[in-house]
């Protein structure tokens, strides 16, 4: 069976397209034109969003998991329930973040996920297409709630065990520039594929430019467990802010960054090298209550996660976090647009995924009003949620 979808208007990259039709079939992007090129399909299922502007599904880099579930269960169950609350919230693709743990732990998680990473994208289901290994290079000045008897120093050889567990399949890392070895092991992921994030780190700027120089291309979670920004000495914070060359993330939720930082990071990285994540955690789409975050436990109410009296991730979805953006900004819908879809599939390098809506590709879209509010979203082919 045929789907049309009609808006008002079709953000796709850089393209803008006014009254488009796009065509469903098997799952996959039939056709992409407007309605001036095109007349509708017939025999087919015709959803019309007179007001919407359409766009690819979100991307989120940096997510630990959702709907009661740990993405470091590894379970196909786990990864299935994760995948089906992100559809409802516009998101179609996905890494799956880890957190500080034993390595065994750690190897375990990485196997099961690297299977459903392999496995058939199921309709109406978020896929996960790669791993972010959020630990253990991190810094214990700033290690917010990882664990800290189970932070290392950067090791290339660990680092090898945990990928070829991936079955290469990580994509990100995280790794705090100041550590010994942080450079060397930058180099030796970015050779094997891997994108570097500096994060989780009470480096200099010294030390946050070597690794940079090593290859990392992005910053964890900007703001967040970060020296704080000094006039002599600018630190992480400071080179994430001026390098206009790397990616930076932002969880935009009100908690974790105020709304005056969140301009000042706006006007630093701007619509190319803005990345919105969650970094969110198994009570996203919860009630409030205890939840896991790897091994240890966290106290989510009134929309904050806390373990131990820190911020321990976040209850945010994307959908929220774009239109949360445009209202402490005042950035175009466009420009927000580009934050969770085109930006993080340019920064992991995987465009052939995610990022873009094109003819034979997977069905995965979104539909948003003027301010950003989820209208429906469509993940391979399947009307997930809608709102209108």
């Amino acid at each position: 069976m045929r789907t049309v979808i009609t808006a008002k208007r079709l953000l796709n990259g850089g393209r803008i397209v006014s009254n488009p039709v796009v065509v469903i079939e098997d799952n996959r992007i039939a056709s992409l034109d407007s309605r001036e090129a095109e007349s509708l399909p017939t025999s087919a299922q015709h959803i019309d969003l007179p007001n919407a502007t359409l766009a690819p599904s979100f991307f989120d880099v940096h997510i630990h998991g959702a709907a009661g579930h740990d993405v470091m269960e590894g379970t196909p169950d786990a990864l299935n329930a994760v995948g089906s609350f992100l559809a409802t919230r516009g998101t179609a693709s996905y890494l799956a973040t880890t957190v500080t743990a034993t390595v065994d732990a750690t190897l375990r998680a990485v196997e099961g996920i690297a299977k459903r990473i392999a496995s058939a994208p199921i309709p109406g289901q978020a896929q996960p297409i790669g791993i972010h290994l959020e630990g253990p290079f991190l810094s214990h000045a700033k290690r917010g709630v990882h664990p800290p008897d189970l932070l290392l120093a950067p090791d290339i050889s660990l680092f090898d065990r945990i990928f070829d567990a991936a079955e290469g399949r990580v994509r990100l890392i995280t790794l705090a520039p100041e550590l010994p070895g942080a450079a060397e092991l930058a180099a030796h992921a970015s050779a094997r594929g891997v994108r570097v994030s500096v994060g989780h780190s009470d480096a200099t700027a010294a030390d946050t430019k070597k690794t940079i120089g090593a290859g990392a291309v992005s910053a964890t979670h900007t703001f967040n467990a970060m020296r704080p920004l000094d006039h002599r000495e600018p630190g992480i914070l400071g080179t994430v802010l001026t390098n206009k060359s790397l990616f930076a993330e932002l969880i935009c939720d009100g908690i974790h960054t105020a709304p005056e930082l969140v301009q000042l990071w706006w006007s630093a990285k701007g619509p190319e090298r803005g990345i919105l994540i969650t970094d969110g955690m198994s009570a996203t789409g919860m009630s409030d209550g205890t939840y896991q975050l790897g091994g240890f436990s966290v106290e989510v109410a009134h929309g904050r996660a806390m373990a131990n009296g820190v911020l321990a991730g976040s209850v945010l979805t994307l959908d929220r976090a774009l239109t949360n953006f445009i209202l402490f900004t005042g950035a175009s819908l466009d420009d927000g647009l580009r934050l969770l879809t085109a930006n993080p599939a340019a920064m992991t390098g995987l465009t052939e995924h995610s990022g873009a809506i094109t003819a034979g590709g997977a069905a995965n879209l979104v539909a948003v009003d003027d301010s950003g509010g989820l209208l429906a979203s469509f993940v391979q082919g399947k009307l997930a949620h809608s709102w209108t």
